[in-house]
């Protein structure tokens, strides 16, 4: 059996490399404000796989996606294992995009701290008299660029980003950024949707496309988790105040109540986030873990 060895680690995920196709392994490591913990959280990798390949499928005729397979079986001797298995996707090569495509349903995070400051998010002139947590009355997009590990996300306006592709893709910037606008809405929306017949409020999240080898415009990445969305119970929702959440938020909340803990979390604070990470899998897919 070849030993493999993984070409890029990121804050999660490791990714291999197998010719063809890549392999995404979601470990169990977990960051905040773009520092990884000194903490795992067990499970964690496994759960974002399940979600990721839930919502993979279910926005399959929206757009399509890097999936191509959760089953080890279907990937190389070396991931046949069960280090490996529940928390490994094989999917295509894509030529990543430079562009973070969040989107916000509800003002919250550093978007209410914007809002409070001059009444805008991300440059965005927003109605008076929002409170925390409200929801808009349109999701909107805030685009930020791809920061390196370590580093902070720079939020940017549509057309900055329409600058940032035309660099990477000269003559092809406006149509990509125009594109990833409207498929992360698109997917926003229908997901959202869903979500709340759950009984989960999806505030907010990030999407990354990439480019196939026809040039088409492609989902990849991880698709929302509770690391790249704020999920929040339907059942008792009341906009003006925080609310508590699926997602991780509840580490970061610890982590600004004890700014001395060194990026070290107590085991009960491990053991509710995954509690919550496994929760929202259940209440959206139906199944357990």
């Amino acid at each position: 059996m070849q030993e493999l060895k993984p070409v890029k680690s990121g804050k999660v995920r490791e990714i291999y490399d197998i010719g063809d196709s890549l392999v995404m392994v979601a470990t169990d490591r977990i960051s905040a404000f773009d520092v990884i913990l000194k903490n795992e959280i067990p499970d964690k990798g496994k759960v974002l796989t399940r979600i990721s390949e839930f919502w993979f499928d279910f926005t399959g005729d929206l757009v399509p996606n890097h999936m191509i397979s959760a089953d080890v079986e279907d990937m190389p001797e070396f991931f046949r294992n069960s280090s490996f298995k529940g928390r490994t996707m094989m999917v295509k090569k894509l030529n990543m995009l430079p562009i973070e495509c969040i989107v916000r349903g509800y003002i919250t995070g550093s978007g209410w701290e914007s809002y409070k400051e001059n009444g805008t998010v991300c440059g965005i002139k927003l109605p008076e008299g929002l409170k925390n947590c409200d929801r808009l009355p349109e999701p909107i997009y805030t685009p930020s660029t791809k920061a390196e590990l370590g580093e902070h996300d720079e939020n940017i306006d549509f057309e900055k980003s329409v600058e940032v592709l035309e660099r990477e893709f000269p003559g092809k910037g406006a149509e990509y950024a125009g594109k990833i606008r409207d498929y992360t809405l698109l997917i926003y929306k229908k997901c959202a949707e869903y979500a709340l017949s759950r009984g989960i409020i999806l505030a907010d999240t990030k999407f990354e496309f990439g480019l196939d080898e026809k040039g088409e415009i492609v989902l990849g990445d991880e698709v929302l988790t509770p690391d790249s969305s704020r999920f929040w119970p339907a059942d008792g929702y009341e906009s003006g105040r925080s609310q508590p959440s699926f997602d991780k938020q509840f580490v970061r909340d610890y982590l600004k109540a004890n700014p001395d803990c060194d990026y070290k979390l107590p085991q009960d604070v491990i053991d509710r986030t995954i509690e919550k990470y496994r929760e929202a899998y259940r209440l959206l897919s139906g199944k357990e873990l």
